[in-house]
């Protein structure tokens, strides 16, 4: 059993995979060739925005949008405490201080309310100018752009979309990646759509954001290959990723979000009795980057991850250290009692094998396994 089984989905999608692949080597366009205009004129249209733009990976991508807002030393953006160091590291690469904001304990997502309390604070203490909100689509849900957006509006922020996860969810049938004033996502190999490789995107409906992002990724890049018109760096995605995001593109479109939507209603409805599932709002669809139970403490949580795997059954943990506790921050002061959520979380959750190919044996197996030590571990 795989956790996210992309040698299942190779073996469905083999033979378009392998005619992009070797359209590209025929035509030796490895750098910038058709396939990856083609993707990303794909990609805006299914998200709803005017631009996008790929590049090599999802941190570049969120680099890249806190470049073309200047962020800089003595100003912040505000991240989620339980989400992946990129998201945080961007910030803190770009001069600018991370402050990092407390979730939600069902959505996973940064928490409006916790927000808001954020931002009031560091302009008080007046020591840092507050930019941007960095919301991250964790999971595959996307966050609470209704209130977020309110608050961002009311504090003149802009609001970077980390959708690394996020790709394919939906709010009111308006899709994640276009939330944000920029919004990015990830084309690692496990993402919702991954490559086989690294990869990135970014997405805008502003016309001066999408020329110097398409410059920036390419050496500062003016009319011409020559012609460098500021500092840039190198971060293009390879033709032949875009070849093979192209059929995943497609598949995913077509029935890979359906898919694990129908997996993850089956979890819950095997597991919701025992254990805490995710809560997905009337409003939202998630595309179901992982499925996330939590465990009514660390040492269950720990227990259950060994006994799963004494069975054949893989299981991550996202996250064990919020943010706030990475080694990298260990020169900033934190008030412990501000990520009491993201805390628990980090000792209490544990995800489940989750992609569009799994099956409902598959489900049931996993399913049944948990029951049992959940049944003899409380007794």
């Amino acid at each position: 059993m795989q956790f996210r089984d992309l040698k299942k989905q190779y073996d469905v999608l083999k033979e378009e995979i392998d005619a992009g692949i070797n359209d590209v080597i025929t035509n030796t366009s490895f750098i910038s060739g058709r396939q990856v205009e083609e993707l990303e004129k794909e990609l805006a249209e299914y998200v709803g925005v005017k631009h996008c733009v790929t590049c090599a990976n999802g941190t570049d991508a969120l680099s890249m949008a806190l470049m073309a807002w200047d962020l800089k030393e003595g100003e912040c953006a505000f991240v989620p405490d339980f989400t992946f160091f990129a998201s945080g590291e961007t910030v803190a690469f770009e001069g600018a201080t991370p402050v990092f904001v407390d979730v939600d304990q069902q959505t996973y997502n940064m928490d409006p309310v916790k927000l808001e309390e954020a931002i009031l604070k560091v302009k008080k203490e007046g020591k840092l100018v507050p930019r941007v909100i960095v919301t991250v689509d964790l999971f595959g849900l996307p966050a609470d752009y209704e209130a977020i957006r309110t608050i961002a509006d009311k504090y003149g922020l802009k609001i970077l979309e980390d959708g690394a996860q996020g790709f394919g969810g939906e709010i009111n049938g308006k899709r994640a990646c276009s939330f944000g004033d920029i919004s990015t996502t990830s084309f690692f190999p496990a993402k919702p759509l991954g490559c086989y490789g690294d990869g990135g995107a970014i997405f805008t409906d502003d016309d001066e954001a999408d020329a110097y992002l398409r410059s920036i990724r390419v050496h500062g890049k003016g009319s011409f290959k020559y012609d460098n018109v500021r500092i840039g760096w190198n971060s293009r995605l390879d033709t032949l990723q875009a070849a093979i995001l192209l059929p995943k593109l497609h598949a995913f479109i077509k029935y890979e979000r359906d898919a694990v939507n129908k997996a993850a209603a089956r979890y819950t409805e095997l597991l919701g009795d025992a254990v805490v599932t995710p809560v997905v709002g009337e409003k939202y669809i998630s595309s179901w980057a992982q499925y996330c139970i939590q465990l009514k403490d660390e040492a269950e949580r720990d227990a259950l991850q060994a006994y799963l795997k004494e069975q054949g059954i893989p299981t991550m943990i996202y996250y064990p250290k919020p943010m706030h506790c990475q080694e990298a921050f260990a020169g900033m002061v934190f008030d412990e009692d501000e990520f009491q959520v993201s805390d628990r979380l980090c000792r209490t959750v544990l995800e489940l094998p989750m992609h569009p190919y799994l099956e409902e044996e598959e489900i049931s197996f996993i399913a049944q396994h948990i029951l049992d030590f959940i049944k003899k571990n409380r007794a």
